[in-house]
């Protein structure tokens, strides 16, 4: 397992330093946050985010994300065009060291939650998802706010969106991501490098817009359009979770091959459609968080892993989600938990 940290930049408040001192940390996860969308990453951007992490002694082997443009999942006219400049970042990366990128292909919202600071029992603070407060909120207003996807749309544009999106329904939208694939998929065969789709977050559709990767049957589905072993997938437990129909081990079981990064985090589920981020310990939440380590452990899974959404511990504050302290106690967690799987199977 190559443990490894989510880290946005140089304004991000958990420094290279500090991720560097997380025993057993291999690398970073990262990427070029201040190029538009659909545009080529400049060479010396990626060199510039490798010589930091390796300054510190950490590898920058995985990106997220390349994001993909909107106009690709709708299939827009220029959406080939969108789709080589993607395929160009794939190269360059690929020069650079990068062996995964995780990437999306969730209409307009890359993943929601209604609340960014639930407080609980213990005096932290949790992202939380209850279906019935989402419904509540007109998403074309300002009543929606959450990183990574609020700031980069105006009102007019988030409402222009929605409405081209009316007319795209699952089986436009898994045409687009065919589409899509046959023009990147061969690019990362012969780079060598691996594409890592992250399933929906929540797993399942959320006003009106479609929603394709929430479980086994997308799975299939989406090895079917490219088989190549550089098509895969990000599991990202939380996702998946949310759904308790989704079998993760069972997942992992069927396709080890495929699984080329990890998101290992646990959420606690309080309802029907509802839920909140938990700390990262089986005991903690609703998923088997040991059941899915060993499962990776006996497949032979050997990947990037990473923790994610940790809660707001000891009074810090910062990215919802993506504070230091819970998520370097993850990161351990996750680190002893493999060990002693690894050397009891």
């Amino acid at each position: 397992m190559k443990t490894s940290f989510r880290w946005y930049g140089a304004g991000d408040p958990v420094t290279l330093d500090k991720i560097a001192q997380i025993p057993g940390m291999h690398g970073i996860v990262s990427a070029v946050y201040d190029v538009p969308v659909g545009q080529v990453w400049p060479v010396e951007r990626i060199e510039s985010l490798k010589a930091q992490a390796n300054e510190k002694g950490l590898a920058f082997e995985v990106v997220e994300s390349v994001p993909v443009h909107e106009h690709i999942k709708m299939g827009a006219p220029d959406a080939g065009e969108l789709s080589e400049a993607f395929a160009e970042n794939l190269r360059r990366l690929a020069a650079a060291g990068v062996k995964v990128v995780c990437y999306n292909f969730m209409p307009v919202f890359d993943w929601l939650r209604s609340e960014l600071a639930r407080p609980l029992p213990d005096g932290s603070t949790a992202l939380a998802y209850d279906e019935s407060a989402v419904l509540a909120m007109d998403p074309s207003s300002s009543e929606l706010s959450l990183p990574g996807w609020d700031e980069s749309y105006t009102r007019e544009e988030m409402r222009a969106l929605l409405d081209a999106y009316k007319q795209i329904d699952a089986e436009r939208l898994w045409e687009n991501l065919g589409k899509f694939l046959r023009v990147v998929i061969p690019v990362c065969d012969e780079a060598g490098i691996r594409m890592a789709i992250h399933p929906d977050d929540p797993p399942w559709s959320l006003f009106g817009l479609p929603r394709v990767i929430t479980g086994a049957k997308g799975y299939e589905r989406l090895f079917a359009l490219e088989p190549s072993d550089s098509n895969g997938i990000t599991l990202c437990t939380g996702s998946l979770g949310a759904d308790p129909s989704n079998d993760m081990i069972g997942i992992i079981n069927k396709w080890p091959r495929k699984i080329h990064f990890v998101h290992a985090r646990n959420i606690l589920i309080t309802g029907e459609r509802q839920f909140r981020e938990a700390a990262h310990p089986t005991d903690c939440g609703s998923l088997d968080m040991y059941g899915i380590v060993r499962a990776l452990v006996r497949n032979g899974f050997d990947g990037y892993v990473r923790p994610d959404h940790g809660r707001m511990i000891w009074g810090e504050t910062g990215k919802p989600g993506y504070g230091l302290y819970d998520r370097a106690l993850g990161a351990a967690y996750l680190t002893g938990l493999w060990e002693g799987i690894v050397k009891t199977l």
